[in-house]
């Protein structure tokens, strides 16, 4: 009980001599300074609401425009043509001030009009260039004059010191594409998968949706353009993942791995106190906007709205749809381990706890021997499981009572944590070490991870790290974002003793981690079990295999002026065709971020160009010039397709938005229907590298990730995520069923290998031939 006293600010006792009051001063004083935090939080968020709300003029320009007008006013000059004159005749108090009094406050409010009328022009013209897209176009290392000319007058009006969402009123809307454009190229994109007559029967009903509804939708599209800040977003994030009702943990959560080469302690407890106080560093220069927003070319800015739900986040289960539950603030977080969960207070005296108060709270979890109460251990299964149950078990047992607070308090923390048992990492020694750690990541136990909560870190055994991310409230470039700045602070700015421990000095009086209090009955705990059983199918099922590509890497790939990712994807062709003797559609997701909550775009990565060069590579008859033109011409046609989606001309998206417009007005589209119905046997996703340079990688080439990773899409097909490494190393993440008869994620891996080698093959018997 000790804690429960140190909680409360006093305590009273009735006795016949009257009331007898106790007070705590260490808790007042406590009370105190999180009051003044509060407040502090408060005043800087109006100053960031302020400074962004005038970007990219700044406050301290309102006073330079009142001075300039005041001082002409002063010349006897009238820079306001008579504007000033009508407002001092319109003052309702100007029977009660001084002429000159008047005529000074009529001159201020037409300086603040005016500059107003400035911050309002800086922005439609800074939207504007950043509307221009023709810079993605040109060729790699080249820049004409207009594009010099634009970047010169987006660095001029971008302002200086932007905070992460100065840029967000000036980002331009998502365009929608035209109607003949989207469905032009989605002939173009399913002609390699169709026969003559699938392509005929495919094209006649485009065709016919292209004549009627397809007009009346488009207009309802281009309506919702101009009203919603953001036509795909809000849909995408319901329809797609909220709406769902299939198990999120492998179909939808993704992960995030820790450091490949490099285990900076192997103490569990002391690497998680340094994780959470580097994520706690994160959240705070985010709630402060302090974070400088990303931009492509380090010159055009991206769209920054998915950072705000990063912590204090949860998915919250419904009957027909789950829905975000976002706080502003939370001042704790809530840990897992062996089937218990307990609350950590993350601020004491007004600030953060330090690392090693972090370790110590961390360490008494570890050590505490009690075991876990009825129903207790396996309780986070119903996250793993179908939304149904789960959303009524939710309303039915967890409503009132002790199992509220204690939900409460999950679904309201901060970080969500487990401290695992096992022990997971690559290691060079044991084969298939990168594909547990994987599995462990992805689903770990089905029920040592709390799947709703934004993310789940993760800290094992033997100090390695490792997080589970929920996908409906942002793309995996937003929590990679993130990661990075987690590891390089816990490596590079916190550091540890020569022991392994937490650095700095610990207050022993904070009250330890108490234990959530649950009362689960048995209908609950069968209910749960169910949701365990059927995870673990799931989890079980999974076919995964990391591999790691050090043949080469970005660095040769350069030289062979070929866009990495183009390459790639190619390989990615040539392999799949190679392990399943046919091509399929193919899905890679690309950012759609230079607009205004942008989220994602397809590739489709399968295209007439590609498949003609896998021809080619499997036809003995075909020349080393030969493979090596197709090849060019498939980069070429990727790299385009990348651009356009980029820049909001994409296929999907759009055509995912016209089928949701025809479900409103209960239009039924055999087209829409057929487009949205195919699989993606093959998807594909980059994780970003290297978003905040925190890391020196030619100065430190061991401080690198294996990146991140996801599910199988389609039964019968591949989930495939890269990662490129600085100059020599690419990692790919493969996944699929084991029930397929069809798949096998090792079998893959080496066809991917060979492919890319393959590939490179044929630019060295380029150069040979010119030597």
């Amino acid at each position: 009980m000790a804690e429960a006293h140190q909680a409360v600010a006093f305590q009273f006792t009735v006795t016949p001599d009257g009331i007898d009051f106790h007070l705590s001063r260490e808790a007042l004083k406590n009370i105190y300074l999180s009051g003044i935090t509060s407040w502090r939080k408060r005043l800087i968020r109006f100053k960031n609401g302020v400074l962004t709300g005038v970007y990219p003029a700044s406050p301290s320009s309102w006073l330079i425009v009142v001075i300039a007008i005041m001082s002409t006013m002063y010349a006897r000059i009238d820079p306001s043509m008579g504007m000033i004159d009508c407002i001092k005749k319109t003052l309702p108090v100007n029977g009660y001030l001084a002429v000159q009094t008047q005529t000074v406050l009529s001159a201020m409010l037409f300086a603040t009009g005016l500059w107003v009328s400035l911050i309002l022009v800086l922005r439609y013209i800074l939207k504007m260039l950043l509307s221009y897209h023709g810079w993605m176009f040109e060729p790699h290392g080249r820049m004409s004059r207009t594009t010099k000319i634009w970047a010169t007058l987006v660095k001029m009006f971008s302002g200086r010191r932007p905070l992460l969402y100065s840029f967000q009123a000036s980002l331009p809307r998502l365009p929608v594409p035209g109607v003949d454009d989207t469905i032009k190229r989605y002939l173009e994109s399913v002609r390699p998968l169709l026969d003559d007559e699938q392509y005929n029967r495919m094209e006649s009903l485009a065709n016919e949706f292209k004549k009627d509804p397809a007009p009346k939708l488009q207009k309802y599209l281009i309506l919702k353009s101009w009203w919603a800040t953001n036509y795909v977003s809000d849909w995408w994030e319901e329809y797609i993942y909220l709406r769902g009702r299939s198990p999120i943990m492998v179909n939808s959560n993704f992960y995030a791995m820790d450091l490949l080469y490099v285990t900076p302690t192997h103490r569990q407890a002391a690497r998680a106190g340094n994780a959470v106080h580097a994520m706690l560093i994160y959240r705070r220069k985010l709630d402060r906007e302090e974070h400088s927003p990303m931009r492509a070319l380090g010159i055009v800015p991206m769209c920054s709205y998915q950072m705000e739900r990063m912590f204090n986040t949860t998915r919250i289960p419904g009957i027909e749809t789950d829905f975000i539950q976002h706080l502003k603030d939370s001042k704790h977080m809530v840990v897992y381990h062996k089937g218990r969960f307990y609350k950590v207070w993350l601020h004491h005296g007004g600030r953060h706890l330090q690392p090693c108060e972090l370790e110590m709270q961390f360490q008494k979890i570890l050590d505490d021997k009690t075991e876990p109460q009825p129903g207790e251990l396996k309780l986070a299964a119903l996250t793993a499981g179908e939304r149904i149950p789960w959303a009524r078990a939710r309303v039915k047992f967890f409503s009132q009572g002790i199992n509220k607070v204690s939900l409460d308090a999950i679904e309201k923390a901060a970080i969500f944590m487990t401290l695992d048992e096992e022990e997971q990492g690559y290691d060079k020694e044991k084969l298939r070490s990168i594909d547990s750690y994987a599995k462990s990541l992805l689903h770990g136990k089905c029920y040592n991870r709390w799947f709703d909560k934004s993310f789940n870190l993760i800290a094992y055994k033997n100090g390695k790290l490792g997080v589970n991310a929920e996908h409906s409230w942002a793309d995996a470039p937003i929590v990679g974002h993130m990661w990075e700045f987690v590891l390089s602070t816990d490596h590079f700015q916190l550091g540890y003793t020569e022991e392994g421990h937490c650095k700095g000095d610990m207050n022993k009086m904070l009250s330890p981690p108490s234990k959530l209090q649950w009362d689960i009955p048995q209908e609950c705990q069968d209910i749960t079990e169910s949701s365990y059983k059927m995870a673990k199918v799931i989890a079980d099922d999974v076919d995964f295999h990391g591999c790691l590509f050090d043949d080469f890497g970005k660095g040769l790939i350069k030289k062979c002026r070929t866009s990495p990712d183009a390459f790639i994807q190619i390989a990615l062709q040539l392999a799949h065709f190679r392990d399943k003797g046919e091509f399929c559609l193919t899905y890679e997701a690309s950012m759609t971020r230079l607009f205004r909550e942008g989220r994602t775009e397809t590739v489709r990565s399968c295209t007439i160009e590609s498949t003609a060069f896998v021809h080619a590579m499997e036809n003995p008859d075909k020349t080393i010039e030969e493979r090596l033109q197709l090849f060019h011409v498939a980069a070429e046609k990727h790299q385009n397709m990348y651009r356009l989606a980029m820049t909001g001309a994409g296929i999907d998206r759009h055509l995912f938005c016209l089928y949701v417009v025809s479900k409103y007005l209960g239009i039924d589209s055999p087209f829409l229907k057929q487009v949205l119905s195919e699989p993606w046997r093959l998807s594909t996703s980059q994780t970003p590298q290297q978003q905040l340079n925190m890391i020196d990688l030619n100065k430190y080439p061991q401080y690198i990730s294996a990146g991140g990773g996801f599910g199988p899409v389609a039964d019968d097909g591949y989930g495939v995520s890269y990662i490129i490494v600085g100059e020599d190393l690419i990692t790919f993440h493969i996944s699929s069923k084991f029930s397929s008869p069809e798949t096998d994620s090792y079998r893959f891996g080496q066809n991917i290998r060979q492919a890319m080698l393959d590939i490179k093959a044929l630019f060295n018997t380029k150069k040979d031939k010119k030597m």
